[in-house]
């Protein structure tokens, strides 16, 4: 037996005569920490600067690093040109790819989002014109799981904040949901031995009876003929094979096997009364965290949501404030309080479908506030994908760019031309966000919020 890993978890991997318990103790017997990172393909981001282990087979643009740098250090973390994601958890990447789901464009619910990595590659993988959900079930996550997605940069997002049981009132809505379920955690022991602690069999069954509720409560908006994609970093059959079995037998749901190359060495395994095709991935066996994944879909009838209910309301926001700041084909401009933000003008009703039954944090992307005939832009502006490429910038050189995280004074000499007025700063050729120079001083406008700090 292990030093380390509870008895009552070993006893139940072993109970696969094909499992090697041997091996996966071994590799738990020491803690090590799998870097990786998936690049944002909007941003023309690259690995340049990164120390390369290699690619990663199941995500494109997903990469292993030979050590870990220091994230927050790096403006173009800060800038959205990359994320630091488990490499494990990207395989809904594959996932996507191997049912055609970039195919064309689909409404997706990212259920229990926070802190947003799925999200954005979920964001990266879809259609560009896809409508994407993300929402985060505990209030304290939301503002994270924000962040990241401004970072990326797309407008066709909506971030959300709401119980599992409200998404019952948009039923048949979604082509795709994703349940990356809260878990007992097991998954991650090999990185942090300290989660081991916290590990029984009567939080896993607590865990396991979480899972069903929130599947239960939501999966009413997901539509016949519509995917599932549900995901643990838990090792535990109850949190895990056993939901996929409790699905189709409660839901009318398929499960649908994806073909993987063996030499990835992902574990297929089938659950145990509907022999349905389910993935595992150990430590042991591939380079990347404990996780398991399956696809469903589901067969059986589905009401579906009448948008015909919905009412347009009249927009008075300015539509032409946005054209000297953001390329705005195929998006309008809507106002929430004193901010305007853009949105794809084909999900306009949608949106006010969304607002009529969700609380709702964030909707596109905000690009500032009225002041007058003035638009004071956003921080979200200055980091959109969609914002004009001829607007004025100044290049900072690494401390500058530090410097300027940290929301500290800038010196006049960063502003050689003397341009004047709202200007991007950039580090790399990519926005950070904005600095409004001054005749005698710079004043630096990176959010307080998210600055770095003690670093």
């Amino acid at each position: 037996m292990s030093n380390i890993l509870p008895n009552d978890l070993i006893n139940a991997l072993k109970g696969d005569p094909s499992f090697d318990y041997e091996a996966f103790i071994a590799v738990h017997d020491k803690e090590e920490k799998t870097t990786s990172i998936r690049l944002n393909p909007f941003k023309g981001a690259t690995t340049e600067g990164f120390d390369v282990e290699k690619a990663i087979p199941w995500c494109r643009g997903g990469y292993y690093l030979k050590e870990r740098p220091v994230f927050t250090l790096d403006p173009l973390f800060h800038s959205g040109c990359y994320y630091s994601q488990e490499a494990s958890s990207m395989f809904l990447d594959y996932a996507i790819r191997s049912l055609a789901l970039d195919k064309e464009p689909i409404k997706v619910l990212d259920l229990c989002a926070a802190p947003g990595g799925k999200s954005t590659l979920l964001n990266s993988a879809l259609h560009k014109d896809s409508l994407l959900v993300a929402n985060e079930i505990i209030k304290s996550r939301v503002n994270i799981l924000n962040d990241n997605l401004v970072r990326w940069g797309n407008p066709n997002v909506v971030v959300s904040n709401n119980d599992p049981s409200a998404f019952g009132r948009l039923p048949g809505y979604f082509d795709l949901m994703v349940v990356d379920a809260p878990c007992s955690g097991s998954g991650m022991f090999h990185k942090d031995h300290t989660a081991i602690d916290e590990w029984s069999l009567s939080n896993v069954k607590l865990c396991s009876e979480r899972q069903q509720r929130i599947l239960g409560q939501s999966l009413d908006a997901l539509k016949s003929e519509g995917y599932l994609f549900y995901s643990t970093c838990s090792y535990s059959q109850e949190e895990n094979e056993d939901i996929v079995d409790w699905l189709i037998d409660c839901f009318e749901m398929e499960a649908v096997d994806i073909e993987v190359d063996e030499s990835w060495g992902i574990m297929v395994t089938k659950s145990p009364k509907h022999k349905a095709a389910t993935f595992r991935f150990y430590p042991h066996l591939l380079k990347g965290e404990g996780f398991f994944f399956a696809v469903l879909k589901k067969r059986g009838d589905q009401s579906s949501f009448s948008m015909k209910k919905v009412k347009k309301e009249k927009n008075t926001a300015p539509q032409q404030v946005a054209d000297t700041w953001i390329d705005k084909e195929g998006l309008y401009v809507f106002q929430h309080n004193d901010m305007l933000h853009v949105f794809p003008k084909q999900y306009e009703m949608d949106l006010q479908a969304l607002q009529n039954v969700l609380y709702l944090k964030n909707a596109g992307t905000q690009i500032g506030k009225l002041k007058g005939k003035e638009l004071i832009p956003a921080h979200d502006l200055a980091l959109s994908n969609r914002i004009l490429t001829n607007l004025p910038a100044i290049e900072l050189d690494l401390e500058q760019a530090q410097q300027y995280l940290r929301k500290e004074n800038l010196d006049l000499s960063i502003n050689p031309d003397n341009l004047q007025g709202w200007i991007l700063a950039r580090y790399k050729g990519t926005n950070m966000g904005w600095i409004k120079a001054m005749p005698n001083r710079i004043n630096n406008y990176y959010p307080k919020e998210i600055r770095i700090a003690n670093l």
